[in-house]
């Protein structure tokens, strides 16, 4: 058993929150085209397999997945997206990387370099913080869905690293290449998951103090907030007093 992470707690929150804004369905449906690309067969494709999986988590109707998958393709033509990864350093030296689909680069770019200056951080080069995350596997699973031994046991056999408790849940990291068998593993033995997507960790991460985490907090926040923006990944872990100070608002 790891340290307390919360990562994924966070992500299943942030996407809640999206959710009720509206905005969780647009960044999906961006995430199936960029993967439908590359096929527009699930069962052929991983990456438009998690896409949808993804999206149907979060109730995304069928029809806007189909017609996600379809313009991907190139079935019904339309605005081409790309990706574009940033990385930077947020308050503290906190590394980060950010994950982002654009029909416009020059556009989001500086948009991106502007929320890092305005909250304490810096955009900076390509090569600069990437190589301190490594491809991983992360699933949530609620705290009620299975005890610790019965996880354990289904999912280091399906290949993963480790399992951590994350608050009331619990937090699976895994192999990139095993991120499949062991969400397959899961889905089998019939345990519900909260987030199952493969992810950036950092290789080592930062301690700042709580004030310096609430300011990295708050650059994310701000970044996940862009339309063109699908993830960050930070090189820190927030503390429990931390989160439960922002959760109470």
């Amino acid at each position: 058993m790891s340290g307390h992470s919360h990562w994924s707690s966070i992500k299943h929150k942030k996407a809640a929150v999206d959710q009720k804004r509206g905005k969780i369905f647009a960044k999906l449906s961006r995430a199936i085209m960029v993967a439908a690309r590359r096929g527009a067969d699930p069962d052929m494709n991983a990456a438009l397999r998690q896409a949808i999986d993804t999206a149907r988590k979060y109730s995304m109707p069928r029809d806007n997945i189909d017609r996600a998958v379809k313009k991907g393709s190139g079935d019904l033509g339309g605005i081409i997206f790309q990706e574009l990864v940033y990385e930077g350093y947020g308050p503290g030296g906190v590394a980060m990387l950010v994950e982002a689909v654009t029909d416009k680069s020059t556009r989001t770019t500086p948009e991106i370099r502007k929320i890092f200056d305005t909250r304490g951080g810096n955009l900076s080069g390509t090569g600069s913080t990437a190589w301190m995350f490594k491809r991983k596997g992360l699933i949530g699973v609620p705290g009620e869905a299975a005890d610790e031994d019965r996880l354990l046991e289904i999912v280091l056999d399906a290949g993963a690293d480790d399992v951590a408790s994350s608050g009331r849940d619990w937090e699976i990291i895994c192999p990139a290449e095993s991120f499949e068998h062991v969400r397959r593993a899961l889905d089998e033995a019939g345990v519900a998951t909260t987030v199952a997507e493969l992810t950036y960790i950092a290789d080592s991460e930062l301690d700042p103090d709580a004030e310096t985490q609430k300011k990295a907090l708050s650059l994310m926040e701000a970044l996940e907030d862009h339309d063109d923006v699908q993830n960050v990944y930070a090189a820190f872990t927030p503390s429990d007093e931390v989160l439960s100070e922002i959760e109470k608002g």
